[in-house]
């Protein structure tokens, strides 16, 4: 059975996800961000999650290689931040959005919350690779609305 990609796209739409930034310095010290959807709890003992990135990415050496990272999840007035970094060729991160994390990563401001991983595991997802990290420190929650994607929009929560 053949499945067109597009109406996948649509269909897996239909799952509201959160919208997170992972970020990562890069070998000359340059930051980086990456808006995506694909972020999930794994384990809580040893403390593991989970996020995919496309094989073709233009910033997939980066990522690929990043021993640590962090994982930010957007609150809803951070839109622009999920806009601006999810840009072929828009992914050094402004240095007025974050600052350094204890793992050498760079933590986002204001985010609702910054998990800082180490890479525990890389594994083959298709077109994807499929990054398991170790987190090694959570930052303070800030209590605001969340960033949410539905159908292809950004949404708000009732």
């Amino acid at each position: 059975m053949n499945i067109d990609s597009r109406e996948l796209r649509d269909a897996l739409g239909q799952f509201s996800t959160g919208v997170c930034l992972v970020t990562a310095a890069g070998d000359e010290g340059v930051a980086y961000a990456l808006t995506i959807n694909s972020f999930a709890s794994v384990s809580l003992d040893p403390p593991l999650v989970l996020w995919s990135l496309q094989k073709d990415a233009e910033i997939f050496p980066v990522y690929a290689n990043a021993a640590t990272y962090c994982i930010a999840v957007l609150a809803a007035s951070q839109e622009a931040h999920s806009t601006a970094y999810a840009q072929k060729g828009g992914h050094r991160l402004s240095d007025s959005d974050y600052e350094l994390g204890t793992n050498g990563a760079p933590l986002i401001k204001n985010a609702l919350v910054n998990f800082e991983c180490s890479l525990e595991q890389s594994l083959d997802g298709g077109d994807h690779i499929i990054l398991l990290g170790r987190v090694t420190r959570v930052s303070e929650i800030e209590a605001q609305a969340p960033l949410v994607f539905f159908g292809g929009e950004y949404r708000e929560l009732q």
